[in-house]
């Protein structure tokens, strides 16, 4: 698979594709600063941004500061791409580089996704002269499990936002915690993340024996799928037919034994099936019954939870940041404790035992996503921080 990737000074662009419009002659440029190391859920925004903000008026690129997964997995073909490597967390050698790629390539705007990328846009941004947008997917200070890399990352990350006009929250509860942090709500837009949906959901019904249980994510431990693995291991001690299909590859080797070794000493590793990173995820949706979120934290607002939705698969997750703002309790899907396998045992019960009505909640969830959840309405709404940001420079 070919990938089209810039390396300075040559120039290459990628040419469009038919998933991704090609921008009209008169859009205006934005350049999408990002770690690009791996495809999951902000890299999802990311490329659905790119694929949908030139119906807004707006060109987006990329700068890549780690690379890996996103060049390859991307849909949004026509979207250039920048290689600006860092050999570490503060390598600032390429400030220059990408500020002089904003002023020769004549960028309006730079948009930063992560504290690395904050830190790297914001003085790239005031080098070229542009204003910058920062786009908050998680809590930065619950991000990892390890709390001093929270610590940096979130004191990186204020420090970078000084002077900042706007800021895009992807959820209510993340827009409150970056007013805890000192963040003025002036500066503060909610954009709910979006997702497409297909034109027309195929009919199904809820299993008559195994029902399949999906998870689709890049396995880390804030994750909580040793939380997952317990409930199906007290679930099936009670005799509940189910099996597990985990869709998503591992951070780390070290991580993926501790799992598997895990399933192995709770005795249900004969009922999961590890299929690893795919591309195509609604395919994946389609052979699962029930999708469940086990996040212990660190969620804005979950992409394949609105995934799900957008398929008709009824959702159990826990009551993490965002996810009670998509999937409310008993009318979309059913909600549990975080970190609790005992509840979220009940949770996925609740289906199983047919104390909620599958059907009413598949279908409920298909209407909010259409609703409330789109790609459309999301590129929408960055298209309008970027106007507003625009026009208080102007």
């Amino acid at each position: 698979m070919s990938v089209a990737v810039l390396h300075e000074p040559e120039k290459q662009k990628s040419a469009p594709s038919p998933e991704s419009p090609a921008p009209s002659p008169g859009s205006t440029r934005v350049l999408h600063i990002i770690n690009g190391d791996h495809y999951a859920g902000a890299e999802r925004v990311q490329d659905l941004l790119a694929l949908r903000l030139p119906e807004q008026g707006y060109q987006a690129s990329f700068a890549l500061l780690k690379g890996g997964a996103f060049a390859e997995a991307r849909m949004a073909k026509s979207a250039t791409l920048y290689d600006t490597p860092m050999r570490g967390r503060f390598d600032l050698r390429q400030i220059r580089h990408i500020a002089d790629i904003v002023r020769r390539e004549d960028f309006a705007l730079v948009h930063a996704h992560t504290a690395r990328s904050a830190l790297v846009g914001r003085l790239a941004a005031s080098m070229a002269g542009v204003p910058m947008v920062y786009h908050v997917h998680s809590p930065t200070m619950f991000n990892t499990t390890n709390r001093l890399t929270n610590i940096v990352n979130t004191i990186v990350e204020r420090a970078s936002l000084i002077g900042v006009p706007r800021m895009i929250t992807v959820s209510h509860s993340l827009a409150a915690h970056m007013r805890k942090l000192g963040i003025a709500s002036r500066r503060l837009t909610v954009v709910h993340n979006g997702v497409p949906g297909p034109a027309d959901v195929e009919d199904r019904v809820p299993p008559s024996t195994e029902w399949t249980l999906g998870v689709v994510a890049l396995f880390r431990p804030r994750k909580g799928l040793e939380v997952l693995l317990d409930a199906i291991g007290l679930l099936r001690s009670h005799d509940c037919d189910i099996r597990l299909r985990a869709v998503g590859k591992f951070e780390t080797p070290e991580y993926e034994a501790q799992i598997k070794d895990r399933a192995q000493r709770l005795e249900i590793a004969d009922a999961i099936d590890w299929t690893g990173f795919t591309r195509d995820v609604p395919a994946e949706l389609r052979r699962m019954d029930l999708f469940v979120l086990p996040s212990l934290f660190g969620e804005g607002l979950p992409m394949v939870v609105l995934e799900a939705m957008a398929h008709g698969v009824p959702v159990v997750g826990t009551r993490v940041e965002g996810v009670p703002e998509a999937v409310r309790d008993g009318v979309e899907g059913v909600l549990a404790r975080p970190d609790d396998a005992v509840d979220l045992a009940r949770a996925i019960r609740q289906f199983l035992d047919g104390n909620v009505d599958w059907q009413a909640i598949r279908h409920a969830a298909i209407d909010r996503h259409r609703g409330d959840f789109s790609d459309t309405a999301m590129a929408a709404g960055v298209a309008g921080v970027y106007r507003a940001v625009l026009a208080r420079r102007v």
